[in-house]
């Protein structure tokens, strides 16, 4: 059985960034087209790595 801690940096979905940022799914597109967030299109769907998006607004970017 694989449990989260077998998978810590696991891609999460727009839904699932969005509740860890406290934001609407507007604000985060915005912020994908506007703000370089890092972000992986997969099909139609976007794909998000927690580390890559806690890196991102610690360097400030997204308070630009």
């Amino acid at each position: 059985m694989i449990t989260k801690t077998d998978m810590p940096d696991r891609w999460y979905s727009t839904k699932e960034i969005c509740a860890y940022l406290g934001i609407s799914r507007d604000t985060l597109l915005v912020w994908i087209a506007n703000k370089n967030m890092p972000a992986h299109k997969v099909g139609r769907n976007w794909k998000f790595k927690v580390s890559e998006v806690d890196e991102w607004i610690k360097s400030g970017q997204a308070a630009e």
